[in-house]
């Protein structure tokens, strides 16, 4: 009898707690336990039409959720710390935040983005971060490659994130290692059937249309997201419109030696003044990239990530929300961005001063933003080709992996103008 009381006394006291409870706090400072699957959470709970908020710069960029059941058993079924709090606890952090002489904003998170990944239907040996964690935090996406993209079906997405790929139609610079390998010659085989198909004579001809495609995408409000060799190949594809950079073993016939003088750098979303790198035996397409000119080792391979005034500055304050602003370094086909070579308009996010290295970066372009990320897996320095992927279960915490999960709710917020 003793034990039922106390049961029902228990029931009682949780349940008026729970009419109190206003909120759940998504924290995300070093007290969270999964911080990559916590961005699936706030991603769930817009799409459940549920009032989230975004936190900037408070414990790290938490979220906060007016209370719903669902919602809170979804946090403890995915292993995402929280806290349950009252009215008043809430009306505290919310007048802290509101105080303009702190360094904090509170964003409303409105629309779960429809999320596209740009990505070849075919088995290639490498895999993708951003796909990697998007499929960890349990946020839905759909793959378009290039008879989408040609065919105008981006329109019915906001977000688009660039797979490793090469717009210069160099098959990704892979012919002199693996010309030989069997992916390669499939991935060629498809890429020449789907230019054919497209009504197009060359494969690179087909990517720069796809490119153009996708900056009209961007210049129309949608938000581009690219990591790897998916950023600079991207540029220079624009860059050299109408100019055959190809070499024959690539397109059948010799790159237009005179190419470099006739680049059109108006045309590029994030870098200037680029030199090509026309030897078809060597992994890189510019001086865009410093892969082959760094001195850093892993050991001293780290960025530092800008503070920016959340009041003011809520664009790159949301896209470099963190629990750590010192990031490991990692490599990729393209690692980081030379800096002399980024657009005075862009927004540097993230660097290594003392290397003249930019490894993440923001702009906007009529409408849209992009986001340029250097390397290719934040957890995995020197990823090779037909390396397995990264198991974030082994990761949940990677501050390198929570960059990419700002940009997929950047979208949904509210956002205010920038001042600086």
């Amino acid at each position: 009898m003793i034990s039922k009381r106390l049961s029902i006394l228990f029931f009682l006291l949780f349940f008026s707690i729970a009419l109190k409870a206003s909120s759940i706090l998504i924290y995300m400072d070093e007290d969270q336990k999964n911080h990559l699957k916590a961005y699936g959470i706030a991603y769930w709970g817009i799409k459940q039409q549920a009032d989230v908020s975004w936190l900037l710069n408070y414990r790290g960029g938490s979220f906060l959720i007016k209370y719903n059941k669902a919602i809170e058993d979804e946090c403890k079924t995915r292993g995402v710390s929280y806290q349950v709090l009252a009215d008043g606890k809430v009306t505290a952090i919310l007048n802290e935040i509101s105080d303009p002489q702190v360094n904090m904003e509170m964003v409303k998170l409105e629309k779960a983005p429809k999320i596209a990944v740009y990505s070849p239907k075919s088995k290639l040996p490498w895999d993708d971060a951003v796909t990697l964690v998007l499929t960890y935090a349990e946020i839905p996406y759909d793959v378009v490659y290039d008879d989408e993209v040609l065919k105008d079906k981006l329109s019915g997405y906001d977000w688009l994130h660039m797979h490793h790929e090469d717009f210069t139609g160099q098959y990704g610079r892979f012919w002199n290692a693996f010309r030989n390998a069997t992916w390669y010659r499939e991935d060629v085989k498809n890429q020449e059937a789907a230019a054919k198909r497209n009504g197009l004579k060359k494969v690179s001809e087909m990517k720069l249309e796809v490119a153009k495609r996708i900056k009209e995408f961007c210049a129309g409000g949608g938000f581009l997201f690219a990591m790897c060799s998916g950023t600079d190949s991207f540029d220079i594809a624009l860059s050299a419109e109408g100019l055959d950079i190809c070499e024959s073993m690539f397109d059948g016939d010799p790159a237009d030696p005179q190419a470099q003088a006739k680049l059109k750098f108006n045309r590029t979303f994030a870098f200037k003044d680029f030199q090509l790198d026309l030897n078809p035996s060597n992994y890189e397409f510019s001086d865009i990239d410093v892969t082959q000119t760094r001195s850093l080792v892993q050991s001293n391979d780290f960025f530092t990530l800008f503070d920016f005034s959340a009041k003011w500055d809520l664009v790159p304050t949301m896209l470099t929300q963190n629990h750590d602003k010192v990031i490991k370094g990692f490599m990729g086909q393209t690692t980081a961005f030379r800096k002399r070579l980024v657009k005075p308009n862009v927004t540097v996010l993230g660097e290594n001063k003392g290397a003249e290295e930019v490894r993440y970066l923001n702009g906007e372009i009529g409408k849209g933003q992009f986001t340029f990320y250097g390397g290719h897996d934040p957890e995995d320095y020197q990823h090779a080709v037909g390396d397995p992927p990264t198991d974030l279960n082994l990761h949940p915490n990677s501050p390198g992996y929570r960059l990419i999960l700002n940009n997929v709710l950047f979208p949904a917020a509210k956002k205010k103008p920038q001042k600086t």
